[in-house]
């Protein structure tokens, strides 16, 4: 990736209205309020990517009071790019406003060769953060999270090393991500019982994908823990793009994506039929689909991935129409059920 050179780079000061761009919400219970739209760099801030454009997206995203930028280790590519990415800019634009600043970061993918790159160990918890934070520049996360249950390591071992984590001064809070509801709700009760609460759950989320539905949001709303949604737009799916077919050049077109062409064409009615009510409400889909996510009181911020600055700016809009009426949310849930 490049950057500016000396010659070309523009000094970044920041938007003085920013918080009145932005509206936040409690975490579950803690004394955090994160904006209900947060930026994810789980894409193109990888070492293949414009990094200027990277650039411009972050200083998007804060002067529209998007303060809550979440990434991980294995964000790339390769592994641990979008943190090296991320650090660079943080240190050219953002080291003067870093308490303004809501940082995440996780482990518990693959990350480096060996037994000890992967999971849940305590091992691989802590060392990794320890890199994470040398490529971020950065003292301390604000937020870290285990991002993905390990079937072998004793749950015990994984919240200890949390717990360890925020004790050494690593991360202010700590979370974790993917969990089902039984395992996050034995997970909660053993950092309760550290003194380290977890401050919320990170869980894929979305009009046509609805799991944490079914017993997550339950656990997570009984013991204050927030919820952050990732994929809200179902990889492009809840968006205009695909309204009217797949367009050649699309992800869906292309092979070897997270997005299968048999799946665009399997929900495209549904698709279809919630752009009408999108269009009735004066929101395009994504907006109504973001919007969606934030009708419910457990869900305390919506993660959006963008490719561009005018993107992220269009996402933001959706927080200017929350409410749905009785009517709205019946025609909705008949759609998604249908």
């Amino acid at each position: 990736m490049q950057i500016n050179d000396k010659s070309g780079y523009k000094a970044y000061y920041a938007n003085d209205e920013r918080y009145a761009q932005m509206k936040y919400k409690r975490c579950g219970k803690s004394g955090i309020q994160l904006p209900m739209l947060s930026l994810g760099l789980w894409h193109n801030f990888g070492h293949a990517d414009d990094l200027l454009k990277g650039q411009e997206i972050l200083r998007t995203a804060f002067d529209n009071g998007i303060v809550h930028f979440d990434l991980a280790n294995n964000y790339g590519p390769p592994y641990g790019a979008a943190e090296t990415n991320f650090g660079r800019l943080f240190k050219q634009d953002f080291e003067p406003l870093r308490d303004e600043l809501f940082i995440s970061s996780k482990a518990g993918y693959d990350m480096w060769p060996g037994p000890y790159g992967n999971l849940g160990s305590r091992k691989y918890l802590v060392s990794s953060l320890d890199q994470s934070l040398k490529r971020m520049n950065l003292d301390y996360v604000d937020l870290f999270y285990h991002h993905r249950p390990d079937p072998d390591t004793p749950l015990e071992e994984t919240m200890s090393a949390l717990d360890f984590i925020v004790r050494s001064g690593r991360a202010l809070y700590v979370g974790i991500s993917n969990y089902p509801a039984e395992l996050a709700k034995k997970a909660i009760e053993i950092l309760n019982d550290l003194g380290t609460p977890c401050l919320i759950h990170q869980a894929r989320y979305s009009m046509l994908d609805r799991w944490v539905e079914d017993g997550l949001l339950d656990v997570l709303g009984d013991n204050g823990v927030g919820c952050i949604a990732f994929s809200p737009l179902e990889q492009g799916m809840l968006s205009n793009k695909y309204i009217n077919g797949i367009p050649e050049g699309s992800r869906a077109a292309k092979s070897m994506t997270y997005l299968q062409k048999d799946t665009v064409e399997k929900n495209l009615p549904k698709i279809k039929a919630l752009h009408e009510i999108a269009q009735g409400r004066g929101q395009t889909l994504s907006d109504m689909a973001i919007a969606w996510l934030l009708k419910d009181k457990r869900v305390t911020s919506v993660l959006v991935g963008v490719s561009s600055a005018e993107q992220l700016v269009s996402n933001v809009k959706a927080l200017d129409t929350l409410d749905f009426s009785v009517d709205e949310i019946a025609k909705i849930k008949t759609i998604l059920e249908s």
